[in-house]
């Protein structure tokens, strides 16, 4: 009889048997599929922060718009206050025509005068105080109440630009 040839057959490693870095396929699989996650996750956030920035960016660019004018009015309010102190004089020759003028691009560019009436209750947010005074005697009024407007303010939409001036 010929010797025996001792057949090597070589074994395929089962799934739970280490391969050559010492690891079995599942803890080779859990790792990578932990890795996918954590890039996934870091994709999600980077997608998440662009959409904040592109958000961000819009909301200050409508703003920007919205307010775009304020310089503008601020430059024009003195003269506005001049051509109103001229009409008080009485001596309007054309000045009243000039006010009006003046006024039509302001209500376009959507500023308008905050003017309180006097015994209107006074509001931090949208007056400016000159003077605290006490009531004539014998006169009853509400307490933080405006007694007189010295000057006019203005808001351009919802933002006080220049408060009315009471007391």
């Amino acid at each position: 009889m010929p010797p025996m040839q001792e057949e090597k057959l070589e074994s395929q490693p089962s799934q739970n048997e280490p391969e050559a870095g010492g690891k079995s396929l599942e803890e080779m699989l859990s790792e990578a599929q932990a890795k996918i996650e954590q890039q996934r996750d870091a994709m999600m956030r980077a997608v998440a922060d662009a959409d904040n920035a592109r958000k961000r960016a819009q909301a200050e660019a409508t703003a920007g718009q919205r307010y775009a004018v304020e310089r503008f009015a601020e430059a024009l309010l003195p003269v506005m206050d001049s051509l109103e102190a001229a009409l008080q004089s009485k001596d309007v020759s054309g000045v009243d025509i000039t006010l009006k003028q003046l006024k039509g691009p302001l209500e376009k560019a959507s500023i308008r005068e905050i003017n309180p009436t006097v015994g209107e209750r006074f509001d931090p947010h949208r007056h400016q105080a000159m003077a605290a005074v006490p009531s004539p005697s014998g006169e009853m009024r509400e307490p933080n109440t405006i007694v007189e407007v010295m000057q006019k303010g203005y808001a351009l939409h919802d933002r006080v630009i220049r408060p009315p001036s009471s007391r």
